[in-house]
């Protein structure tokens, strides 16, 4: 019997999988998840998840969210009517995983490190 080809999303979660595994190294980084979407947390705190239409939303310092938001390469984040300061949203680089998680990994490293240092661990 053959599997069923993947959707996107299950490609989105194999990428957050790998990007788990960047940061294994650290006994306080663990899966979590935010408004019921996997991601990743550093002392508790969510520093990256995956958001709807294969985007990776990160939480970085705001001068970092307003530069990225203003170059086009993320989109801001609007929860409610509310668009939050520090978190953007990195979409998928169309047709090339690999590309996505290389952008994904290094994202997550600047949120890993900007949550780390504002009392993630």
């Amino acid at each position: 019997m053959t599997k069923p080809p993947r959707s996107d999303g299950d490609q989105d979660l194999v990428l957050l999988e790998a990007l788990a595994r960047r940061f294994s190294k650290d006994p306080l980084v663990e899966s979590g998840t935010m408004f019921r979407s996997p991601g990743l947390r550093v002392g508790g705190i969510i520093f990256a998840f995956l958001g709807h239409d294969h985007r990776l939303i990160v939480k970085v310092p705001r001068p970092r969210a307003k530069s990225a938001v203003a170059s086009g390469a993320a989109e801001p984040v609007t929860m409610g009517e509310r668009t939050m300061k520090e978190w953007v949203a990195f979409p998928a680089v169309t047709d090339d995983a690999s590309a996505t998680e290389q952008l994904w990994g290094s994202v997550a490293e600047e949120a890993y490190s900007y949550v780390k240092s504002i009392g993630g661990g």
